[in-house]
Formats: structure tokens, sequence, C-alpha cells
């Protein structure tokens, strides 16, 4: 069976496109004419092969809807860097946002197998939502609000037990309210929801099946086959059914954007500490456990739940990178002070600064940097410092107690400072 390729990628004219050309995840075309070589939007190839007792050359429809399914589902080099790339510059994206506390996060980990787009107009009958231009299976971040902004509701309703903090005015505030035709009470809500790109488990789709076994009663249409009646009977013909889907084991993540600016100026209470995080999280945990993503949700599809080992990981670079920013602000503060300070002690922060045992206090670093013939030109100053140093922490001592003064170390370093000092 011959392929030609959807048109996946924009600045890219497919109108010539060749046999067996994929680009990205879409689902390729599947039909095509022996004889002519010609695409067909069919979901059947047009063969000639001798048949019959005169073995004459006769023309027959081959359907081939499996097999344009397992054409979909390979997936070559290509797509899996795109895959990545794509999820990359996400996460990039998203950096800064979660840093200054505008965004939250979630990692998910699919425990069903997640479809979405089956509504979608496609000569399969069943489609799939990919994402233009790049042929990758998505969730549309519309979707997510919808499930997460049932799952704050739900659990306001108190049906489920504990509320986590959900009410009335705090899901008008996050989601927005649209209120019935004719009103204008309307208001858009804080959050924005992104798209989810999964990474899938295995590297690959996979499909699945159903079996309607009742169509012709479902779509009151008479049948021979099913004997020609439109009421549901053991005679119906089943009729399956294929549809691709993302395997279990799948990551997805999660992004949410709030415009914390303008959630502060209409429910303060909610942008203050973070708090929409909170209940975000908990209407993500809700909706894993009981709701899920995508389509086919009643019969099981689309469940998911938090990715624990990802979060922790996530956590601990998000903790690292706070500390390297503290740490980068600190050097820059440091440095500016310096500026205003005078020559020696501009050179006895560079000496502190540059020592190799960070866990060695200034007292020992300029002790052995004297010791070692370091700041001639500033000694004086150094020593000053030095004996400064010692006098707040207890160990400038200008007699000894000791029987023996050379065990007396605190002393013989008053003394060796005092020698420093020229007195």
């Amino acid at each position: 069976m011959a392929i030609a390729a959807v048109p996946a990628y924009l600045g890219q004219d497919h109108s010539q496109a060749s046999p067996g050309l994929r680009f990205g995840m879409y689902l390729p075309l599947w039909g095509v004419d022996a004889r002519t070589g010609q695409p067909l939007w069919t979901t059947h190839d047009l063969n000639e092969r001798t048949s019959g007792p005169r073995q004459e050359l006769r023309e027959f429809k081959d359907e081939n809807k499996s097999a344009a399914l397992k054409q979909a589902l390979k997936l070559g080099s290509r797509d899996l860097a795109l895959m990545r790339a794509v999820a990359d510059r996400q996460s990039a994206a998203a950096a800064a946002q979660a840093a200054a506390g505008h965004l939250l996060r979630l990692d998910a980990l699919s425990t069903a197998p997640f479809t979405t787009g089956l509504g979608n107009e496609h000569p399969l009958e069943n489609g799939f939502a990919f994402l233009n231009p790049y042929g990758l299976p998505y969730l549309p971040g519309s979707g997510v609000k919808g499930v997460l902004r049932q799952a704050a509701r739900e659990l306001h309703s108190g049906d489920w037990g504990d509320a986590k903090g959900w009410t009335e005015d705090a899901i008008t505030h996050l989601f927005g309210l649209e209120s019935d035709d004719g009103d204008k009470n309307h208001q858009r809500g804080a959050l924005n929801f992104w798209d989810v790109l999964p990474q899938l488990a295995g590297d690959c789709l996979q499909v699945e099946v159903m079996t309607p076994h009742q169509s012709h009663y479902y779509q009151q249409r008479r049948d021979a086959r099913s004997g020609d009646s439109t009421t549901p009977h053991d005679s119906g013909q089943p009729n399956p059914i294929h549809f691709l889907t993302v395997p279990p084991g799948s990551r997805f993540a999660f992004h949410v954007q709030c415009d914390v600016p303008f959630l502060a100026r209409h429910a303060k209470e909610l942008a203050e500490g973070g708090r929409w995080q909170v209940l975000l999280r908990a209407a993500f945990e809700h909706a894993f456990a009981w709701l899920g993503f995508g389509a086919k949700t009643a019969v099981g599809y689309g469940a998911m739940e938090i990715d624990v080992e990802r979060e922790r990981k996530a956590a601990q670079l998000q903790r690292e990178r706070a500390q390297a920013e503290a740490e980068q602000r600190r050097q820059e503060e440091r440095e500016a002070a310096k500026t205003k300070m005078s020559p020696a002690d501009r050179a006895m922060a560079d000496l502190y600064d540059q020592r190799i045992d960070k866990n060695q206090d200034e007292r020992s670093v300029l002790f052995s940097a004297l010791k070692a013939g370091k700041l001639v030109e500033h000694r004086a100053a150094a020593a000053e410092r030095l004996k400064a140093l010692m006098q707040q922490q207890g160990r400038w001592r200008e007699k000894s107690e000791k029987k023996n003064p050379d065990k007396d170390q605190p002393y013989q370093d008053t003394q060796q400072v005092k020698r420093w000092l020229g007195s």
C-alpha cells in the first residue's frame, strides 16, 4: 500500500508529496489506485488480480484501515527528536514563570491508554488530535481547563468530603464566569492552561479496538445481515473500530499559568502565598483519581497519577536553581560593595573570596596569608583586622596563664600579630 503524506509543517508544499513520505505522526493517506498510482481519499486500495474459474483480471477493493494505523504508529528518529525538543522548549518557557510564582507545573504518568480528538473528521471515522504544525499527539489546554473546572465544582459540592478550600468565588476568579445568553455579567479567569505534549512510553502510539454489536439499532438502519430489524437482538453484526491511543506509562507535564496581578486585584487571598496553586493541585489530584483526561474517560481511558519521582527531581532542581540565583546575587552585591572599600579592605576581601576551603573563617584566612608572606603592602591593616577578629572570638591573649606558654596557641598567635603590628 502506497502512502502519501498529510500536510504537517508550515512553509512546505506537500501538494506533490511522494508516496511513502511522512511528516511527524499525522495519519497518512491510505488509499491508492494500483493501476494509476494515484492516492485515494478512501479507506481501501484499488488492486487488480486474477480470480475465478477463468482466471480473469478483476478489480478488488482492499480495506486497509489497520495498515494505515500501523503506518501512523511508526516513529522515526526525527519524530522522537521533535517530540522531545518541543517538550524541552515548553519547559524552558515555563521555568522563568515558575520561578516568579506565576506558574504551576505538575508531572503525571498515565495509568491507562489516553486518547483525544476522536470526534475530529477523519476518513477512518475516528480521528485523533495532532498538534499543528508538528504532527505530535497533544491534549489541548481547553480540555485541561474543562476537566479541572469540573473537579473544582465536585470538590466544592461537598459530595466528595473535604472541599480542599474550593468555593464558588474561587472557581469564578480562577476559571472565569460565562453567564447565560443576554447576561452581561462575564468575567475572565486568572488561569491560562497550556497544551500538554505527552512523552510516549515505548516511543510509539498504540491501536485500541472498540466493537459495537448493535450498530443497526444505534443508527436505526435495516440490514439483512442483522435480521432486517432496527431493534437490538443477538443477530447484530459486530463492527470492529480501530483508533489510536497514547500508551499507559507515558509522561504528561501540565502547565497552568496565573495572572497574579489580575488575581490580586480581584481575590487577594488567592494570590497571597500561592494559595491558588494549593487549590489547583487539589483539583488535579481529584481529576486524576476520579475524572481522567481526554476521550472515553467513562470506560477508564485517560486515568493518570502524579509522577512522584519526577516531582521530587523537579523540586530539587528548582531549589538548586534558587540557591544558584541567590548565590549569584550575593556575589554581585559583594562585588558592588568592594568598589567602595579601601585598597587594603578590598585585597583582604578578595583573598577571603578566593579561599579553597569555603568553611575556613576570615581569621584563619588572614593569619595564614600573613604567615605565608602575602598582603605585604597591607600588612598593618590586615594585622589590625586580625586583632579585632581575635578579640571578638576571645582569642586575643596578652598574657598566658599556662605553665608552658609555648603550648598556649591563642597567646602565641597574639604575639605573632603584635610582631606584625610592630608593637
